[in-house]
Parts: C-alpha cells; sequence; structure tokens
C-alpha cells in the first residue's frame, strides 16, 4: 500500500510543480521604489519660498494592491532669508486611487518630525507633523517613473509667525511641490 502510495505521488509530483497561481510566479504586486525630488516649499514663516531635496521610499501592494507605505527625508536649504531652513521626516499611508495607462494618481497622510532654524538666528524647533499629499506619478519603463507631488504640512504647536500678533498662533502650515524621479528596486 505504501508503495503504491509513493509511486502515485512520484509521478503527479511534475504535473503539480506546473500548477503554480500565474502572480506567485511573476513575484506577485509588491514594488520597492527609492527616488529624489526637487523641492520648493512656502515655509509659512516669513516672506521667501524654500528649496531643496528630497529623498524617498515607498513600497507598494504590501497588503492590498492599491495600498502602500511612503517615506520621505526633505531637507530645504536653498534660497535661505537669513538662516531660515525647514528639514522633514515623515512616513505614512498612501492609497493609488486612479490609474490611467502608464499615470497613477495617489493620496497620501504622512506623519513625522518638522525641523525649522527660525530666520535671523531667533532660535531653533522640532515640531510635530501631519502632512495630506497628492501624488502623480508617470511610468516611463519598468523600473524608472517620473513623479510629480504636493503637501500641505500642518505643524500644530510651531509657533506662528509675528503677524499673527496679539492674536494666538495656530501652528504653521508649510506647502509645496516636488518633482522627481524614483527607479524600482524590486
Amino acid at each position: 500500500m505504501f508503495k503504491k502510495l509513493a509511486s502515485i505521488v512520484f509521478l503527479f509530483l511534475p504535473v503539480l510543480a506546473f500548477g503554480q497561481v500565474a502572480p506567485s510566479v511573476r513575484g506577485g504586486d509588491l514594488d520597492f521604489w527609492v527616488g529624489a525630488e526637487y523641492s520648493n516649499f512656502n515655509p509659512d514663516y516669513g516672506f521667501n519660498r524654500l528649496s531643496g531635496f528630497t529623498a524617498l521610499v515607498d513600497l507598494n501592494g504590501l497588503v492590498l494592491r492599491n495600498l502602500g507605505a511612503e517615506g520621505e527625508a526633505r531637507w530645504l536649504h536653498f534660497n535661505q532669508y537669513q538662516g531660515e531652513t525647514q528639514d522633514n521626516y515623515l512616513l505614512g499611508p498612501r492609497y493609488r486611487f486612479f490609474r490611467f495607462h502608464q499615470a497613477s494618481f495617489y493620496a497620501k497622510l504622512l506623519l513625522g518630525g518638522g525641523f525649522m532654524n527660525f530666520p535671523d538666528k531667533a532660535g531653533s524647533g522640532s515640531y510635530f507633523a501631519y502632512v495630506p499629499g497628492a501624488t502623480v506619478e508617470y511610468r516611463l519603463s519598468h523600473h524608472w517613473a517620473a513623479r510629480g507631488d504636493y503637501e500641505y504640512q500642518l505643524w500644530p504647536s510651531a509657533p506662528g509667525t509675528v503677524f499673527t500678533y496679539p492674536k494666538p498662533s495656530n501652528g504653521l502650515t508649510p506647502n509645496g511641490f516636488s518633482v522627481g524621479v524614483s527607479y524600482r528596486v524590486f
């Protein structure tokens, strides 16, 4: 009896090997992207716009096909006004709500920290930030994509500008655009 069962399993083993589901052969929908962007932001403090660079990572399809995660680090150190700079370190979910050919449209909500050096060496501070935003990504090839991004950052505990005096401050709301490229690692 054991010999018959072993020979049947041995004969049908090659058939079972070809019975894989197609996504498992291709590797599923998990994507890992790294990228860089040029950013131009209104710091919501003073009269100038800060610019700088952003490094980002995207992980798509971890749980659901259209749901992913994004992490970014942004350093706004160009076009300073008397030493003013802003840095952001953010992480959160993003959701692809529309896809048309090679273009994908995402909504995101990132959380993290915002760090600011105020003008005229008036001090610096680190603040909690939550950031709703939108991203448009256009696939150039299997591994490369061009992207554009808009973020409206909310720093509720940051001090407001001098223009809010004598009213209380409602925090800062830096916002701006970024453009760049990303590369699909796997």
